[in-house]
């Protein structure tokens, strides 16, 4: 059964599977860092305990986040050289030193100083503590601009001359970093960090207020993440309309399935908001549009005309059905975020923040929506992307190791596994930890207190003597 399969379609479910769940931890890492750095910087200005209090409890969370995401993240680069090595041989002159330059930036400084931030606060100054926190903060969004700048070049690949070998070589680094997509990306991609961060701390600041609607720390940190719900979701809402600007004019394709429109409008085409997309008979069945709104929104003119699919070669398609629905999906989710950050205004401005149950409930429903949403959103960008790996000059099916499906069949059910085993048990914990209120006095990240603090006794230590006797044995 496993001969019939595709080995392509295989590797690509295998770096599907696994990008979506490292994707998780990095959108969490980006936000939470800030966070952390914004609650210390108050905690030194103010003096006031409770933003210590609510440091303390976020990072150990941040500790377990940090970690799997690092762990999840090496396995992409395992995949490159197993799976996809005919793409890491043309592409990598120009990938493989913006990966370099991640690791070497971003990765240095958040390792040289994370140890800092999770034990020094006892063993260092005030200052210095603060600035390792800031530290690692800067360091995830310099990882952030390294990762997109090149998976940027490959939505836009710009700047390159091609060798005897075929290999595609840099000739303006300058341009290749900063090529057409990457700003756009870059900060739709850090405001979504953002509000993922706001949503979770929210949530659970609402499932506390919703047990205990006194407890000062779960008060402050569900106010500080409404406000920043509220200013990042029309600012988020306003960079994705830039961004999908930006992608008509560079991947036109792409945003004609994320339309759904399988035929050309000569005077105004419409916004789908529903419908079911049927490639065979090329059409969205069941529509429920607006006339003339999608080129409103894409031309800023009613009548402006817009070009469908029929003017493309069906080979060079995406596959429509996903990408229409992961659209729907992160801009639903969007206009969600935004109704919760008006509905966070309003009990703010009616002085019923911490006691309006209802919008606890939506907050705590919200919780998981950030997680939700970047992962509809990278579906977007990438299955949008296709047949293409680095879009118009390399294919997907020609990227792909020459590699037998029952090979790497074994190996995506293995990652399954181990996925589901190790991070469900980290995402376990992670919740555990939500699940306990902060208190007054919380106690700092120590060796074991993450499983502590999630009700769970660690193994005691060996001593010396009897690890010395085991070892002679």
């Amino acid at each position: 059964m496993l001969e019939a399969l595709d080995a392509t379609l295989l590797a690509r479910l295998q770096f599907a599977f696994t990008v979506s769940f490292h994707f998780l931890f990095p959108s969490f890492t980006i936000g939470l860092a800030s966070y952390l750095a914004v609650l210390e910087g108050l905690w030194l200005w103010t003096r006031r305990e409770v933003y210590l209090d609510l440091y303390k409890y976020w990072l150990k969370i941040f500790a377990l986040v940090f970690g799997m995401g690092v762990v999840s993240g090496i396995v992409m680069s395992y995949q490159f050289g197993t799976n996809w090595s005919v793409f890491s041989d043309r592409a990598g002159p120009i990938v493989g030193p913006l990966m370099a330059y991640e690791v070497l930036t971003a990765f240095f400084l958040e390792a040289g100083f994370l140890g800092v931030m999770l034990f020094g606060m006892d063993r260092v100054g005030r200052g210095l503590h603060f600035f390792a926190t800031a530290a690692v903060a800067v360091g995830t969004f310099i990882s952030a601009f390294w990762i997109l700048a090149a998976n940027s070049w490959m939505q836009t690949p710009v700047a390159y001359t091609t060798n005897a070998a075929g290999q595609f070589v840099p000739a303006d680094w300058f341009a290749v970093i900063f090529n057409p997509s990457f700003p756009y990306r870059l900060v739709h991609t850090v405001f979504a960090a953002y509000l993922t961060t706001a949503l979770a701390v929210g949530g659970v600041g609402a499932w506390h207020l919703l047990r205990d609607n006194a407890n000062a720390a779960a008060r402050k940190m569900f106010a500080m993440a409404m406000g920043m719900i509220m200013v990042v979701a029309p600012l988020q809402i306003l960079a994705g309309d830039q961004h999908g600007l930006n992608t008509l004019e560079h991947q036109p394709v792409k945003v004609m399935a994320m339309e759904g429109h399988f035929e050309s409008y000569d005077h105004g085409a419409p916004l789908v908001l529903l419908g079911w997309p049927d490639v065979a008979k090329r059409e969205v069945l069941y529509s429920i549009d607006i006339p003339k709104a999608s080129s409103l929104i894409l031309k800023h003119s009613l009548d402006a005309p817009l070009a469908g699919l029929d003017s493309v070669d069906p080979k060079e398609w995406p596959p429509v059905a996903i990408v229409f629905w992961s659209f729907r999906v992160m801009v639903g989710l969007g206009f969600l975020m935004l109704g919760l950050g008006l509905l966070g205004l309003l009990a703010r401005l009616r002085h019923r923040l911490y006691d309006w149950r209802l919008l606890h409930r939506f907050a705590l429903a919200m919780g998981p929506a950030g997680f939700v949403t970047v992962i509809a959103g990278w579906v977007t960008t990438e299955v949008g992307r296709q047949p293409y790996t680095v879009y118009g000059l390399l294919r997907t099916a020609q990227s792909s190791s020459p590699l037998e499906a029952p090979a790497v069949a074994t190996s995506l059910l293995a990652f399954m596994a181990v996925y589901f085993i190790v991070f469900g048990s980290g995402i376990y914990y992670i919740l555990r930890l939500m699940g306990r209120s902060p208190q007054a006095g919380e106690p700092g990240p120590e060796p074991g207190l993450p499983l502590r603090a999630a009700g769970i006794t660690p193994a005691p230590a060996v001593p010396s003597s009897a690890a010395a006797k085991g070892g002679g044995s």
